[in-house]
């Protein structure tokens, strides 16, 4: 059974961080930034139909991860709160990719940094030569430390320039995630977040759920990749100590999860180097490819609608092949407001 996200409280995820981190060593970010721009004042990124439309980005992928290409319009229902709507536009996407890298700067990173689990150079060699990247690092706040750029030798510098103490600190993960999407607004176009994390999180609760509520009408998907697999075999400390991190670790994974679902995007568990590699590859393909759907919102009422996507097929032989399709989709848009 899954432990959802909301049923550790976060005095206890704090507790037990603690615990794990006086035993594998803490650590606090030391970065030199390269270049890095002034982010832009925080604006509201909640997505907002003003015009008689809702776009809606679907990424479709097989059993394997892989994206699936050649669908068409009749293919695919949506729904908005549960009612079934006409597709008025659809056009499948492969355009540049816009990624921003998030990277936690946590004592996970200081045990990891030599080990180059978190290093997204399989993402890099993955992308497109148009496709641009940012780079941002997080403990208490987040860092820029590179604005977009296609230049990926230079996001490949940045990674391998990042200097590490020794020391304690919070890691408020939602708090840096919604100053980060609040900086993203000023970026037009498909935009992707690759979260590289623990999924252990120091921010309030109510910044938690405000950001889960953001996510699903926001315009940006998250792909979360976490770094916990190599500190799960640990079984250092009484028992209620150990219990207590394993709550905490199931409860990073839950939040990862919540995370990435809320966005339309995908949550990543690797549990050795070539794993790391195949996941960073697999989001390398799915930042470029969508399919993009549009319809005409059915209400005015102001109100948060949710969003729906299913794939569907015909003949018996394509019904095989469905089953193992995954959609994943923003959950929510924001209606136009009823006339004055």
């Amino acid at each position: 059974m899954r432990i959802g996200w909301t049923d550790i409280h976060p005095r206890k995820l704090r507790c037990a961080f603690r615990f794990r981190t006086a035993i594998l060593i803490a650590s606090a970010l030391s970065c030199v930034p390269l270049a890095a721009q002034q982010p832009a004042a925080p604006l509201d990124n909640a997505i907002r139909v003003d015009v008689n439309r809702v776009n809606v980005g679907v990424i479709v992928t097989d059993s394997k991860g892989n994206f699936v290409e050649g669908l068409q319009p009749a293919n695919f229902q949506v729904f908005d709160n549960n009612q079934v709507q006409p597709i008025s536009d659809f056009a499948p996407i492969d355009a540049p990719a816009q990624v921003l890298l998030l990277l936690e700067a946590g004592p996970a990173v200081y045990l990891l940094q030599d080990s180059h689990l978190f290093v997204a150079q399989a993402l890099l060699s993955g992308l497109s030569p148009d496709d641009r990247v940012a780079f941002v690092v997080y403990n208490k706040a987040p860092t820029p430390v590179l604005d977009f750029t296609s230049d990926k030798r230079a996001v490949d510098s940045a990674l391998n320039t990042i200097q590490f103490t020794l020391g304690y600190g919070d890691l408020n993960l939602a708090s840096s995630l919604s100053t980060v999407l609040d900086w993203l607004t000023r970026v037009p176009g498909k935009k992707s977040v690759v979260l590289i994390s623990t999924g252990v999180d120091t921010s309030p609760d109510q910044v938690q759920q405000s950001l889960v509520a953001g996510l699903q009408t926001a315009d940006v998907r998250i792909f979360a990749v976490s770094m916990n697999a190599p500190f799960r075999n640990g079984k250092k400390g009484t028992r209620q100590q150990i219990h207590q991190t394993e709550q905490a670790f199931a409860q990073a994974d839950a939040w990862l999860n919540a995370l990435a679902d809320a966005s339309g995007g995908r949550a990543y568990f690797p549990e050795n180097p070539s794993a790391f590699q195949q996941t960073y590859h697999q989001i390398a393909e799915l930042v470029r490819h969508e399919y993009s759907l549009a319809f005409a919102p059915p209400q005015s009422d102001g109100a948060v609608h949710s969003i729906d996507v299913k794939v569907i097929t015909t003949g018996a032989a394509s019904h095989d092949a469905v089953s193992a399709y995954t959609v994943d989709h923003r959950r929510a848009y924001i209606a136009p407001k009823p006339p004055q």
